[in-house]
């Protein structure tokens, strides 16, 4: 498939997606430095090695490994000047009669609430559905987080319901609201009869 052989590049009307890099380092540290109080509540619990520049590069080396193997596609947010805004991660993604993946994102605190990641969603969303050929996207988040289950009801994702201790995040097991966005052409149809 294209989007197996070749680094995905995505582009917005402010921003391009694009894997990470090694020379993304000081910019992804510094921004999660930056942003961890705003990010602790949402997120598992750092490794004490989260923002070493050993840890980094295995995350690069992931990126490149899963996106080529078409198991994710973990990409940065990067804007037009260049600035690192926070990243988007289409994960876990199934083939055969699933064809879906699973989103996840966080956004640097300086950048919240501007639109970006609700831009990147959609660009994901577009090129998921587009050139990747799922058929399904899944989303989850706390309850509780008001902006991440706003961005994803403006972005065309529905509720769908309730996983009970879904995630540990920031040291305990916790339940997550369930969303879903389905590909509209493909709604109870298969390519089979």
């Amino acid at each position: 498939m294209f989007w197996r052989r070749h680094a995905p590049r995505l582009e917005t009307e402010r921003m391009v997606l694009r894997l990470p890099a090694h020379a993304d380092f000081t910019a992804w540290t510094s921004l999660r430095a930056e942003s961890r109080a705003f990010l602790t509540p949402w997120e598992p619990i750092w490794h004490a090695d989260h923002l070493t520049r050993r840890s980094f590069s295995n995350r690069v080396y992931w990126a490149a490994r899963s996106s080529r193997n078409g198991t994710s596609l973990p990409l940065f947010l990067i804007r037009r000047d260049g600035v690192l805004l926070g990243a988007i991660t289409l994960d876990g993604i199934r083939r055969g009669p699933a064809q879906v993946g699973t989103l996840g994102y966080w956004i640097g605190a300086p950048f919240a609430r501007q639109g970006y990641m609700r831009e990147a969603i959609g660009a994901v969303v577009a090129h998921a559905f587009g050139p990747m050929d799922l058929s399904r996207i899944e989303a989850a988040c706390l309850p509780e987080n008001a902006a991440s289950r706003g961005v994803l009801e403006k972005s065309g994702f529905k509720y769908e319901g309730v996983a009970q201790a879904y995630l540990q995040i920031n040291g305990r097991w916790r339940n997550h609201v369930l969303y879903s966005n389905l590909r509209h052409d493909r709604r109870g149809r298969t390519g089979a009869g």
